[in-house]
């Protein structure tokens, strides 16, 4: 019982990130207004990291197996895909080191602030 409801937690703020994806007139997906009202509901304290720990740790488990159809669409695609593969390579490469640029300098900023208290 404490799966499902840990379940619904995560499936009910998912589903308030869809409605405002659809609702506010931005090019912003609503799975990303999901995942920021999670973490402020984490943040403020408002949900409890102890009421999705569980479940949320499953669907980390379990991720590899989701994007499955997802490569699967990509390989009927390839026809398309194909003529344009130098230009997604290069997109690939520039955002993956974008990422990994702010993720470290991000982390620095957070690792010295935590220092400094």
């Amino acid at each position: 019982m404490k799966y499902l409801k840990q379940f619904f937690i995560i499936l009910g703020v998912s589903f308030a990130g869809e409605f405002l994806g659809r609702q506010i007139p931005l090019p912003i997906p609503g799975s990303i207004y999901g995942l920021v009202i999670m973490f402020v509901c984490l943040f403020t304290g408002l949900i409890k990291v102890s009421d999705v720990k569980e479940t949320s740790r499953f669907l980390l488990d379990i991720m590899p197996c989701l994007f499955i159809p997802a490569a699967v669409g990509l390989m009927e695609q390839w026809g398309i895909i194909k003529g344009s593969l130098p230009a997604y390579v290069v997109i690939v490469l520039v955002t993956t080191v974008l990422v990994m640029g702010v993720s470290g300098k991000i982390t620095e900023f957070l690792m010295k602030k935590g220092e400094k208290k």
